[in-house]
């Protein structure tokens, strides 16, 4: 095949280390051919890179939608105890107002952020299906195709995760603000995902599924779905949430007699192929059974915060082989060192104590690579695409982090993963490639301008103020 692409890198990210320099090429389908650590034969013209050159990481929770959101729900102008539930409210309130257009213009925008954030692909947890008034669509994968569409412009790697929404809550009616969400039954969710195969093969695109969450899911339905989705795909990906919150962990209690990661882990075959995200209210009982499962749970660090969602027990998951990733989720931030900086920073809160996820055995106990090396690894599983390291064969996915920047300026490949997550060093990611394409350059993406002026149209146009938010009964 065809070589695409040759780089001379300074310093090469590898399983074991770092290559300095390494060399890489990639072949025309985007995928790594070569990897040395001295000059091959019969290379001239090839591009020299300084730096520090990482595999991209998965975003493998997001909500391109609420990217509407981020800004007009930190207010509280009549004093009254906010939470996540009271947040959820408005929350619906801006998924009435999202048309087709509307969100293709918040998701590129998103994913240009998080492409320049160096995220190289993303899950999309993508719930919102029909008309404003709960009626498919005449195409009812109109709303996945603006997924779809940003994705394929931007250059983001894509696993699209419709969702099964049915119920309002535990024995409790779907409420009228989520009728947008809804699927009458599971033969006709799968008829509507089987419609979404072509569309996401030709593009490239991996389609996985999403039972919302043990809530809105009885369990009839959800062996129905699993069953029926596996039967057309036995590799798919399935992601729901899981124990956010401590309202849905009493109510799941109170319906099934058990925590929802236990009775999830008893009833369901869950392995390699699910994400279970957030799980916050892990209990300890619940921590040995899912990290043998081999499932990843997919840790949202500043959506969880600022939902006031709770800690999720790290330490002690990690501990016994627990396998993570890390997603934007609300993108309220979508800062990737900042995700796996809260993680950490999380446990030194709760603890009283410093550097409590890092490996002694890696990089001299490094935190910063114990945390990108693994999120890396677990969102390439949940996600089904990419790889958990640079080699031979995987996806030419990479960022480049910027030796000049002022916060990593000293530092060489032992010290350069920490400087970067725990210096605050955001902006130090300067090129990303995704299937050996670079999409950033110099730490601008090639649609920033563009993408800016069509999500401006859309603020000005559909999106509601903060005030009009707060001014809303709460719903259900």
């Amino acid at each position: 095949m065809a070589v695409a692409l040759r780089l001379e890198v300074e310093h090469l990210h590898q399983p074991s280390g770092w290559l300095s320099p390494g060399f890489v090429e990639v072949e025309a389908d985007g995928r790594i051919a070569q990897i040395s650590a001295t000059l091959p034969p019969g290379w001239d013209g090839h591009e020299r890179i300084s730096g520090f050159v990482l595999p991209g990481m998965a975003n493998l929770h997001s909500h391109a939608f609420q990217r509407g959101l981020v800004g007009r729900t930190e207010r509280n102008p009549d004093g009254r105890a906010d939470s996540f539930w009271t947040w959820r409210a408005l929350m619906y309130r801006l998924a009435a107002r999202i048309d087709p257009e509307s969100l293709a213009a918040i998701a590129t925008q998103l994913y240009v952020e998080l492409l320049e954030a160096g995220y190289t692909s993303v899950g999309e947890f993508h719930y919102l299906h029909h008309d404003h008034d709960g009626r498919p669509y005449g195409d009812p994968t109109l709303l996945s195709q603006a997924i779809l569409e940003a994705a394929t412009l931007t250059g983001l790697g894509l696993c699209h995760l419709p969702v099964y929404y049915q119920s309002g809550g535990f024995d409790r009616p779907a409420d009228p603000l989520q009728a947008r969400f809804l699927h009458a039954d599971p033969e006709v969710f799968l008829r509507f995902w089987q419609s979404l195969q072509p569309q996401m093969k030709a593009a490239g695109a991996t389609l996985g599924v999403a039972p919302h969450s043990l809530r809105a899911v009885p369990e009839a339905a959800l062996f129905r779905l699993l069953d029926g989705i596996q039967a057309l795909d036995p590799e798919v990906r399935v992601h729901l949430h899981i124990a956010e919150q401590e309202a849905e962990v009493a109510a799941c209690l109170a319906h099934h007699g058990q925590r929802p990661v236990a009775w999830l882990l008893g009833h369901a075959p869950v392995g390699r192929t699910w994400c279970l995200v957030h799980a916050t209210q892990l209990a300890p009982a619940e921590i040995v059974p899912l990290a043998k499962s081999g499932a990843v749970v997919g840790l949202c660090p500043t959506t969880e915060a600022n939902l006031g969602d709770g800690i999720f027990p790290g330490v002690e998951y990690l501990e016994v082989g627990g396998r993570f990733g890390i997603g934007s989720d609300s993108h309220a931030s979508v800062g990737l060192s900042e995700e796996l900086r809260l993680f950490e920073y999380g446990q030194r809160l709760r603890d009283r104590r410093r550097n409590l996820l890092g490996s002694p055995g890696l990089a001299g106990g490094s935190v910063g690579r114990r945390l990108y090396d693994g999120a890396v690894a677990g969102g390439a599983q949940a996600l089904g695409r990419g790889a958990s390291c640079l080699a031979v064969g995987e996806p030419a996915d990479l960022i480049r982090l910027d030796p000049e920047h002022p916060r990593l300026l000293g530092h060489g490949p032992d010290t350069i993963l920490d400087a970067w997550i725990f210096g605050s060093a955001e902006a130090a990611v300067r090129d990303v490639w995704v299937g050996g394409r670079r999409v950033v350059r110099d730490g601008r993406h090639f649609l920033r301008e563009k993408a800016a002026r069509a999500f401006r149209e859309v603020v000005h146009r559909a999106l509601p103020e903060a005030s009009a938010l707060d001014r809303s009964e709460p719903g259900g």
